[in-house]
């Protein structure tokens, strides 16, 4: 279907400014933005989910009631809920893992289950929710997922259906650069234009621009790359992504270890819950393992 036989879509800039990772944006324009009745909880949901994005939790646990009448509404606090409260995490995970074998059908409570399976890293039972999902930001996390678990045929499968769905969306458009980042080769430098086409579209946010940069360095242009995280932590100095590919970037370029030491440390105190720092200090944890029980051969 061609954008002109569309109705006009009141939440497009909305819609496109959270894809895209302009959180604030999404906010100013939630905040002020009349619409319809039938539309006004898909716009708080992209309100509140973008606090999600900022860390924002408070605002959505303070705002949303636990026993809020709309299930949407239920679903974005629970996220909201799992992500404030690490303790809480596992418990929230059962309390999915029940639900989730009954008769749920709301693609946006699937959703967000789903993310909560993929924040955890269980990428099995977050293809299972998605299974019988059909929105697009289901395919998506959907993509997603089975890139996580290397089956990249399976993945190219899914962005055929969302193609048929809405191949113009800026949803498909992201998911078409995952997919050839997976591919690589020539693919690389087609995500890398979609990347750029969509910052020179909309805003060059820290989202689209680590896109370029690992499109950059899968190619070998660290200095490309360096430019493009350098205006990425301009945008945003804490953001996770940024951190993780500017500590990947300076080791591949040789820099000082006190340069990556220094993005170590600050992904250490901003984000001492990512599966990145976790990994880390399991990964030296097993090294000191190592070192205490090796025993030097010593001659008779």
């Amino acid at each position: 279907m061609s954008r002109e036989d569309r109705e006009p879509d009141e939440l497009f800039e909305i819609r496109t400014n959270f894809y895209t990772g302009n959180y604030q944006q999404v906010i100013n324009e939630a905040t002020k933005l009349k619409v319809p009745q039938n539309l006004q909880t898909e716009k708080d949901l992209f309100m509140y989910r973008s606090y999600i994005a900022q860390k924002k939790y408070g605002v959505v646990l303070d705002e949303i009631r636990p026993n809020a009448s709309q299930e949407e509404l239920v679903a974005v606090r629970l996220l909201a809920d799992y992500l404030a409260n690490e303790s809480k995490r596992d418990g929230i995970l059962r309390e999915l893992d029940g639900k989730m074998g009954g008769n749920v059908k709301n693609s946006f409570c699937l959703l967000m289950a789903a993310y909560m399976y993929y924040l955890s890293e269980n990428y099995e039972n977050t293809l299972k929710v998605l299974h019988n999902a059909d929105s697009l930001e289901c395919c998506a996390l959907t993509i997603q997922a089975l890139l996580k678990m290397e089956r990249l045929d399976l993945a190219k499968k899914e962005l055929k259906r969302m193609a048929e769905i809405d191949e113009d969306s800026v949803l498909t458009q992201l998911s078409t650069a995952w997919v050839n980042i997976g591919v690589g080769s020539e693919k690389l430098q087609e995500a890398y234009y979609i990347f750029q086409e969509l910052a020179d579209k909309h805003t060059a946010t820290p989202l689209l621009l680590n896109g370029q940069a690992v499109c950059h360095i899968a190619q070998g242009k660290y200095e490309d790359a360096q430019t493009a995280l350098q205006e990425a932590l301009d945008r945003d100095s804490n953001d996770p992504q940024t951190l993780i590919n500017l500590i990947v970037l300076s080791q591949l370029t040789g820099k000082p270890t006190e340069v990556s030491n220094r993005y170590i440390s600050q992904m250490k105190d901003s984000h001492g819950n990512h599966s990145f720092v976790k990994d880390l200090a399991n990964k030296a944890n097993e090294l000191d393992r190592l070192v205490r029980n090796y025993q030097p051969s010593v001659p008779s």
